[in-house]
């Protein structure tokens, strides 16, 4: 079974930075695009960044210039550095990918990780 698990989440003052890591595992053959998204309690979930199996990193317009996606394929692990956080920022980031396992296929939002929760405040 395709699992995601992030971590790196925390209390962090605005300005300062945080480095977020999620790992997949489960069987898995292969792995095309990876992304983070981000929830606020009661609000819809949010596509933060997503990564190409080449490395290329697209961002949200939000998160442009603060964050970076990259992942290292021969451990199936995505990271988000980010920096300049904004209390606007705090939320519980989720990653996401779309790949395929020795039993099966599966694509972006179908499997989500537990989440890990970011706050920015002073």
């Amino acid at each position: 079974q395709v699992q995601f698990v992030e971590s790196g989440g925390g209390l962090v003052q605005p300005g300062g930075s945080l480095r977020l890591s999620c790992v997949a595992s489960g069987r898995i053959r292969s792995i095309s695009v990876m992304a983070w998204y981000r929830q606020v309690q009661g609000k819809e979930r949010e596509l933060v960044a997503w990564i190409s199996n080449g490395g290329t990193g697209n961002y949200a317009e939000s998160v442009k210039g603060r964050f970076t996606i990259s992942r290292d394929n021969a451990k199936n692990t995505m990271y988000l550095q980010m920096n300049s956080l904004k209390p606007e920022d705090t939320a519980v980031y989720y990653c996401t990918a779309d790949g395929s396992s020795l039993e099966y296929r599966f694509t972006l939002e179908q499997i989500w990780g537990q989440g890990t929760q970011v706050t920015v405040s002073s």
